[in-house]
């Protein structure tokens, strides 16, 4: 069958929010001059025997938030890069789950220009005046107990994403070139907790930061700053979702996405936001690198990446910019277009990120699923997250790994076998 037929219709749902999300969230260049808009969607098929994610309209059918602008925001100066204030989605938990809440912090790539944050001020990226009044809660969110079974009825927030920073810029750094623009991450960080605190969050018995892509990164950076928000027998952890960025050479010798993350921390002035330890000891801009700040992060800690991220091949190894007579691009756009040349390098690249985490596969406190897969973000999807037909490694979902880890206290370390040995894996197909 080929990559374009409907194999399997029970991924339709999550269609529309593949697209949605693609289109505003995922392919920021790591150029950080333009947002390159991609349409991606979740229909399964069979490609060589490994699944594949192609175009096709749905309807989604997971639970409907409607979005809040934040009211305390204003006071405190807190907002996105064109001035709005900005929001979340807030879903109200009951029974056995009252008492608890999980926060998912919103993906969608950095700016690192004037021209390129200026761009996102016309985006939900960039202002809540474009934001969804609604969206669908699906995969770590839904309140679907066979979608979701362990944080289905739990206090569930999606925080908007609109700063460009991964919430961590900060005003000092603005109206650079005469360009009114509004650094203001971690001001949006710090309202958005105070309001959360406010509506019962402060009573929380059991508590989960997580975050997607940026949003991962976010959960990363303001981990230990979350379990500080809780008395100490509250149960606090996070989860950072295709948030562990690597800073590797690309296939030209370069490192885009090092210069890169200078910019962005030089233009929004987020030094103040990151590790202090490790800013102490290292150029600030590295330790926007997880690789450079995860062993001082003291609340416990799940990661869910794919070895072969999607985005961080065709941003981090493969940027535009090196691979001037596109030679990666079938490739880069289809991991099963790869020759072999191509994906002994892609090889190296997943080496690259078991090496990066050597250490922390040594915490016991910490977690790993890390899959075979060409795909970015998989935990607020339900496909991914939590069905029939979701990745597995050693029979295990990302959710059921997660709830051993939460839960349970169990030691997961969860590493899968090098591509293409995982037949559960949804490979994403941008072409």
């Amino acid at each position: 069958m080929t990559s374009g037929s409907m194999a399997n219709q029970r991924p339709r749902g999550a269609v529309i929010r593949w697209k949605k999300w693609a289109k505003e969230n995922w392919a920021i260049s790591a150029v950080g001059v333009t947002i390159v808009f991609v349409t991606l969607t979740m229909l399964l098929s069979d490609s060589g025997g490994k699944k594949t994610v192609n175009t096709s309209p749905s309807e989604p059918t997971s639970d409907v938030v409607d979005l809040t602008i934040s009211r305390t925001a204003k006071d405190r100066g807190a907002l996105c890069l064109d001035g709005s204030l900005p929001g979340y989605h807030f879903q109200r938990g009951s029974g056995s789950g009252s008492s608890n809440w999980l926060l998912h912090i919103e993906g969608g790539g950095w700016c690192n220009t004037v021209a390129s944050c200026s761009s996102r001020k016309t985006t939900s990226l960039g202002s809540s005046k474009y934001m969804e009044h609604q969206v669908f809660f699906d995969g770590i969110l839904s309140s679907n107990v066979s979608k979701n079974p362990d944080f289905y009825n739990w206090n569930k927030v999606k925080v908007r994403y609109c700063d460009g920073a991964s919430f961590s810029g900060r005003p000092e750094s603005e109206f650079q070139n005469g360009t009114e623009l509004f650094f203001r991450g971690q001001l949006i960080w710090e309202a958005i907790m105070v309001e959360l605190l406010s509506l019962g969050l402060a009573g929380a018995k059991k508590a989960l930061l997580s975050g997607c892509s940026a949003g991962g990164l976010a959960t990363l950076i303001h981990c230990d700053e979350f379990r500080g928000k809780f008395p100490k027998d509250a149960t606090v952890k996070c989860l950072a979702d295709a948030g562990f960025f690597l800073n590797e050479e690309d296939v030209s010798g370069r490192r885009t996405i090092e210069s890169f993350y200078h910019d962005v921390v030089q233009l929004q002035g987020l030094s103040k936001s990151l590790q202090k330890d490790c800013v102490a000891k290292i150029e600030p801009s590295k330790c926007l690198f997880p690789q450079e700040f995860v062993k001082y992060i003291k609340t416990p800690l799940f990661l869910v990446s794919p070895a072969y991220d999607s985005w961080q091949i065709q941003n981090v190894l493969v940027p535009d910019a090196s691979d001037p007579h596109g030679d990666w691009q079938k490739c880069k756009m289809n991991m099963h277009n790869c020759n072999t040349r191509q994906l002994d390098r892609l090889q190296d690249f997943r080496n690259a990120l078991l090496k990066s985490l050597s250490s922390f596969q040594q915490n016991k406190e910490g977690g790993l699923f890390i899959n075979s897969c060409f795909i970015h973000c998989q935990t607020w999807f339900g496909e991914t997250w939590h069905s029939p037909s979701s990745p597995r490694i050693n029979n295990k979902t990302i959710a059921e790994s997660v709830a051993d880890w939460y839960f349970n206290g169990k030691v997961v370390k969860q590493i899968d076998c090098p591509y293409p040995c995982n037949p559960t894996c949804y490979n994403i197909n941008f072409t």
